[in-house]
């Protein structure tokens, strides 16, 4: 009896048989999320293949999955602009000094309300708390940075965004949940705070560090709000402002059909394959970085969350 049951064991070469109950909700399951990506990619896609095509074609409409009529004229258009390459230099300087100062500065902040021997720890908690419900408003904060000397500057884009209450709340939370023994020993053999918080916070809070970077990095790279009001005299435009204003151009050419010259120049461009062409070159770096750091995100979101 024992020999057979071990035969049929063998025999069996460890595939379970699922149920067809369990096969339907494996179909179903697999049909919702590949719709469900399709939903995702598909508006993406479409904007990439009018971005491709002739806009005098694409007027037609019928553009579904490939182009009709393939040219690089709206990109030719866009990138002829010799304010692009400057504006996409201020955009990435804006990123990488805006992302790199605003964890560094927002991370030790959230160091120091973690430190159960800093007495105003909890006070400073709520002060920063209270920040995430309440503002000043637009014009008072303009007024504030023009009597700080803020505005015209590129200090503007990343002076104001160097402390994150939001931001400071993630670290915290992941940083309560690393031993207490790790920086009481450190204390013990004499390592500062600062020491501490370099050689042993960092390297552990990698995960929500990460993520954090990308979500700072992308609000950079997408703002031009904030650069229209605190720089009109467009010396430190960044790379959004520059495309908004040739879709604005864009739209105004194709209004004045009467200027020949200006319809000959853009008699196979519209607002809409312009358009579609700049949510290319806007989207598509952050699309290519995102990638490196969707591991961290993992950890990320998962920050103070119950271990089982």
């Amino acid at each position: 009896m024992n020999k057979k049951a071990v035969k049929k064991s063998n025999g069996s070469h460890g595939f379970i048989k699922q149920s067809p109950g369990s096969i339907a909700f494996d179909i179903l399951n697999v049909t919702f999320m590949c719709i469900f990506a399709f939903v995702m990619i598909y508006p993406f896609w479409n904007q990439f293949i009018i971005s491709l095509n002739e806009g005098s074609d694409t007027v037609r409409g019928g553009l579904y999955f490939l182009p009709r009529k393939v040219t690089l004229e709206n990109y030719v258009y866009v990138f002829k602009r010799s304010n692009i390459l400057k504006g996409a230099v201020i955009s990435v300087l804006r990123v990488i000094v805006g992302t790199g100062t605003s964890l560094l500065c927002t991370g030790m902040l959230a160091y120091v309300v973690t430190v159960k021997q800093f007495l105003g720890r909890k006070f400073m908690r709520i002060i920063y708390i209270v920040t995430m419900y309440f503002g000043g408003g637009l014009i008072p904060t303009y007024l504030l940075f023009m009597s700080l000397g803020l505005t015209e500057t590129f200090a503007v884009y990343w002076i104001p965004g160097l402390f994150s209450a939001y931001s400071m709340l993630l670290i915290a939370s992941y940083m309560q949940n690393i031993s207490e023994s790790l920086p009481e020993s450190a204390r013990i053999d004499g390592a500062t705070e600062t020491r501490i918080f370099f050689k042993i916070m960092v390297p552990l809070c990698i995960p929500v560090f990460a993520a954090l970077a990308v979500m700072t990095a992308v609000s950079h790279w997408n703002s031009w709000f904030d650069v229209m009001i605190y720089n009109s005299s467009g010396k430190w435009d960044t790379l959004q402002v520059y495309l908004r204003k040739i879709l604005l151009e864009a739209d105004q050419a194709a209004k004045l059909l009467a200027d020949q010259k200006k319809y000959e120049a853009m008699r196979n461009l519209t607002p809409t394959s312009v358009r579609a062409a700049t949510t290319m070159i806007v989207t598509l770096p952050i699309l290519f970085v995102y990638p490196f750091f969707q591991k961290y995100f993992v950890g990320g979101i998962t920050i103070g969350a119950v271990k089982g």
